[in-house]
């Protein structure tokens, strides 16, 4: 009887320690692969914090665009301190941007390099606002000092804000002084995904910020404007081909827009 109920004993107990032994790897090696699994904010694809789509953008702001979200922790591209040396003892060229130079920098810094021998330093950030943009070239100025020529390809973000954007402006100019020549690209904003009335505010501050620009380049004559939002505009369809979304550049935009950028490097 005794050899009986050992046998019904390991016949049960035995699986069942098995099983619970199993379930504990399983809850240890889930717990792991949770912590080793990289977060989806490090692989956000390349955009600003500007919503692509209507359900996102339920709070239409003070000025109709909606409202800037966290950028912080989107994809950036900056140089080291080795290539803003380089920048500098060469006296090359310092681009501050915003995600259109994340996505499209590469390929603008191969065709200055070609085309002029520039050395090209950069801080680009997807989703910053113009003021951050500002922060940083305030700090490489006072870590490292100023190239001759600065390239500033922000301002898509201030939509959400457009009354901050001239002060901004004002600060980078005070930043590069009289001597240095500022190139700054101007701003198309239409986002294709969003309700009309969203869209039409996009349009309206965008042109708001552009017009912003035009009057500190009268108090600023070292202040020159690389007028993307007018070649768009002057496109036999419109700008459809050159942005995928309303906002960032498909291939055609991309080579388009940086050509602007190159031919406005030769002229100064």
């Amino acid at each position: 009887m005794l050899q009986r109920r050992r046998g019904i004993r390991e016949l049960v107990v035995g699986p069942l320690v098995a099983i619970i032994v199993t379930l504990g790897i399983l809850a240890v090696t889930g717990g792991l692969l949770a912590l080793l699994e990289p977060s989806r904010t490090a692989s956000t694809s390349i955009s600003s914090t500007i919503p692509s789509t209507g359900a996102r953008t339920i709070d239409r702001g003070a000025y109709g665009s909606g409202t800037l979200g966290s950028w912080q922790n989107l994809l950036r591209r900056i140089s080291s301190e080795q290539e803003i040396q380089d920048a500098l003892v060469f006296n090359g060229i310092f681009l501050f941007g915003d995600s259109l130079a994340v996505q499209d920098g590469k390929a603008l810094e191969t065709l200055i390099r070609n085309r002029t021998g520039d050395s090209v330093a950069v801080h680009d950030w997807s989703g910053q606002p113009t003021s951050a943009a500002v922060d940083a070239l305030a700090d490489w100025e006072r870590r490292f000092g100023l190239p001759s020529r600065i390239v500033m390809a922000v301002g898509s973000n201030d939509i959400f804000d457009p009354p901050a954007f001239a002060a901004q402006v004002e600060r980078a100019m005070h930043i590069a002084g009289p001597s240095r020549t500022v190139l700054w690209v101007n701003v198309h904003v239409s986002r294709v995904r969003v309700p009309a009335d969203i869209r039409a505010a996009d349009e309206s501050n965008s042109a708001w910020i552009n017009l912003q620009l035009e009057h500190a380049a009268v108090r600023h004559p070292n202040l020159r404007i690389i007028r993307w939002a007018a070649y768009l505009a002057s496109q036999p369809d419109g700008p459809a081909a050159h942005l995928r979304d309303g906002i960032h550049t498909s291939p055609l935009g991309r080579n388009a827009r940086n050509e602007l950028i190159l031919r406005a490097i030769l002229a100064h």
